[in-house]
């Protein structure tokens, strides 16, 4: 297993971090005060192909495969401060775009497909319910058939993109009591009779990424949007849920590298007294953590991807990378936090906003304690 980049991903990932740079980090403070999505950082990332690199090219993508979205988005991550916009962005790809590309009829695709890789349309994915927690199979939302449309009932929360989104990927209980294999998926557009879209949720971190409620009150969805066959929305989800877990941290592997390059800079040249703080045990043992849990962080991050280019089973590898990379990233937030003492809990240094965005790593696409639960199981 070879997991050195090619020529052309190394490209592809300097491009990114050039095209982030110049694109991405206008007003991030402002905006993450105001709690701003940007939609023009938006369609400025679909016209660089971001939401599109693991389209096919006949619905309009890149055609490229997961070791190349791990390599785009980490130079995405090292040249990106708003970090809500990333997230919205692989939430999109990867809980949204992915399903419809491997579970949806060839009508669906051609219909949403090439809107969700241009950036016209933005996806949200609705799984998570008010009093279901992590125990994501335990739905109370309902689908239930009537000749040419399903009547869907109940309500999600936490929805990343709701408030902006034009599609949602919605899981519903089609069989009472069967769990995971009474579980289906739909595609709901937004303006669907019976849907409801909340209020924006105002959140401690992530705040350029906006999320909702959803709410449906006999919402009709044409049986057309189904996706996949009823009752198989949970094999579905947890195919989907591989690609997010393997891939949604590896923009932070961008991130962690920049803050190890600019510690290592504010050690070098901060001189309280007579010597530069770098020249401290206590510092310089925090910079060698930090580049042990990026390179560490890395390898979990690139073997899950190449594993998912293969199509290889992944369950064990990527809930591995999801708890071990998330972690690692709130640990170097931490120390960078702490390199740079009071100045990095001042804004403008922008450090603050860092740990307050990765501390969300730990929760979104199954929280840590879930991931060791998965690990657990698979090595028992």
């Amino acid at each position: 297993m070879d997991l050195s980049l090619t020529d052309q991903q190394e490209e592809s990932k300097t491009s990114a971090l050039d095209f982030a740079r110049r694109k991405l980090n206008d007003s991030v403070i402002e905006r993450d005060r105001a709690g701003d999505f940007s939609r023009s950082g938006w369609q400025d990332c679909a016209d660089f192909g971001l939401q599109g690199i693991l389209v096919p090219e006949k619905y309009g993508g890149l055609g490229l495969d997961a070791l190349y979205y791990a390599a785009i988005m980490e130079g995405i991550g090292r040249g990106c401060k708003d970090n809500g916009l990333i997230f919205s962005i692989n939430a999109h790809v990867l809980t949204c775009i992915i399903p419809i590309l491997l579970h949806g009829t060839e009508e669906l695709k051609k219909r949403y497909i090439p809107g969700l890789a241009s950036g016209e349309l933005i996806a949200a994915n609705a799984m998570t319910e008010p009093d279901s927690g992590s125990d994501v199979y335990a739905l109370r939302t309902t689908a239930v058939k009537e000749d040419d449309h399903y009547l869907l009932n109940g309500s999600k929360t936490f929805v990343t993109n709701a408030p902006v989104a034009d599609v949602f990927i919605v899981y519903a209980a089609t069989k009472k009591g069967a769990g995971f294999f009474g579980l289906s998926c739909f595609i709901v557009e937004k303006g669907s009779p019976g849907l409801l879209v909340g209020q924006k949720i105002e959140k401690m971190g992530l705040r350029t990424s906006p999320m909702a409620e959803l709410g449906f009150n006999n919402c009709r969805v044409p049986a057309a949007n189904l996706l996949g066959e009823e009752g198989a929305g949970g094999i579905l989800f947890s195919s989907s849920m591989e690609w997010e877990r393997g891939l949604i941290l590896a923009h932070c592997l961008g991130v962690m590298d920049r803050l190890l390059d600019d510690c290592l800079e504010y050690a070098n040249t901060r001189k309280p007294g007579s010597q530069a703080i770098g020249s401290h045990q206590s510092i310089a043992h925090k910079l060698a953590e930090m580049k042990m849990r990026l390179e560490t962080s890395r390898l979990m991050i690139y073997k899950a991807a190449w594993l998912k280019t293969k199509r290889k089973s992944a369950a064990l590898e990527t809930s591995l990378a999801k708890l071990s990379v998330s972690e690692s990233y709130i640990d170097n937030c931490r120390n960078a936090l702490q390199i740079y003492g009071g100045y990095g809990y001042m804004v403008e240094y922008e450090l603050e906003r860092e740990l307050r965005d990765a501390l969300a790593s730990s929760l979104y696409s199954g929280t840590s304690e879930i991931q060791k639960n998965i690990i657990s199981s698979i090595l028992l």
